[in-house]
């Protein structure tokens, strides 16, 4: 049997789980914990609601598998009973919404991984840390290998995120070192369905407003490049590494590489929207590129990603088409 298909039986037919998910009510998290839920887990979700949201985590609610904490890992926690698995995606991950208070940005990065890693050590859990191609900071290199150490200023406005990812994964790897079972998934330019409106990423914010027929902001001339992985092919690469024998750093991105200035003028014509497109200057320190090398993935996970940049981005049209609609109709009803 293939390395692909074998781990895919295996995420199949493994036995049901206890599994605590940080970050649970985020964009990422939800659909992980769909996921999970879905394949039989139980899920004990907390968040502290900074930008997860309550309505992403509505269809769980009533699930008897689920339950969820309003919590802040940045404060110590602890689980009655056994846990197999801890998955950390907690941190505001959009750079208007982490340097908005870059202290508890760091203070998640660093503390929140200390308290999850001290309860995995505890509870002999898996654990999972959701880290990032921020790691990589303004690359040098052309398709970002996990072998690459990165381009990141260590004192610019972004770098209450970027140093405590990466100070996390030190921390991981040190926890691999005292006996903790880690995985360290490195997660690329990611979006779809349950984004926030006031996410401030581009395919969020470009999607927005064209649908509002406002101007689209393009952030210096449109030149720099991402890579934007759909959520389900994401979420099925996390499931892939957590199941296997690889504690990474493991890439999980869409290699396929375009400019902004192409994302902005596929979400005018999938949009059907004529709002202008206006520059502004470059923010201090904004990736002038982005490009995963997932031979990693592809090699030990099997994974790589199936919904092409169109298709995506069609679904996820959808979802800010109806959730406008639907805020229209309650400021309708309220008024």
């Amino acid at each position: 049997m293939a390395r692909k298909e074998q781990l895919s039986s295996d995420l199949k037919t493994t036995r049901p789980r206890r599994v605590l998910l940080a970050g649970g009510a985020g964009f990422l998290g939800s659909h992980l914990a769909e996921r999970l839920v879905r394949e039989g887990h139980e899920v004990i979700c907390v968040d502290n609601l900074q930008t997860g949201r309550l309505p992403n985590l509505a269809p769980l609610m009533r699930e008897p598998r689920f339950s969820f904490h309003r919590h802040d890992i940045g404060q110590p926690l602890s689980v009655d009973g056994p846990l197999d698995e801890i998955w950390n995606l907690a941190c505001a991950a959009s750079p208007p919404q982490y340097q908005r208070d870059p202290l508890h940005t760091f203070r998640t990065c660093i503390q929140g991984s200390l308290n999850l890693l001290e309860l995995a050590r505890e509870k002999g859990a898996r654990i999972l840390q959701a880290s990032t191609s921020e790691v990589y900071g303004d690359p040098e290199v052309t398709l970002q290998a996990e072998s690459y150490r990165g381009s990141v200023n260590t004192w610019g406005p972004r770098a209450c995120y970027d140093e405590g990812k990466r100070a996390a994964e030190t921390l991981f790897f040190e926890y691999e070192r005292m006996g903790v079972e880690v995985r360290v998934v490195r997660i690329f330019n990611t979006y779809g369905p349950r984004m926030s409106p006031e996410d401030g990423r581009v395919v969020s914010s470009f999607v927005c407003q064209a649908l509002a027929g406002e101007p689209l902001t393009i952030h210096g001339d449109g030149s720099q490049t991402r890579s934007f992985c759909y959520v389900d092919d994401l979420v099925e690469g996390l499931a892939r590494l957590m199941a296997s024998d690889a504690k990474g750093p493991v890439n999980i991105g869409n290699p396929g590489e375009f400019t902004v200035r192409e994302l902005a003028d596929m979400v005018l014509e999938m949009t059907g929207s004529d709002s202008p497109v206006v520059h502004r200057p470059m923010p201090q320190d904004d990736p002038r590129q982005r490009r995963p090398d997932i031979s990693r993935a592809r090699d030990e996970l099997g994974w790589a990603p199936t919904v092409p940049l169109a298709e995506g981005l069609a679904r996820t049209i959808a979802h800010f088409r109806e959730a406008l609609a639907e805020g229209k109709r309650q400021e309708a009803r309220a008024g």
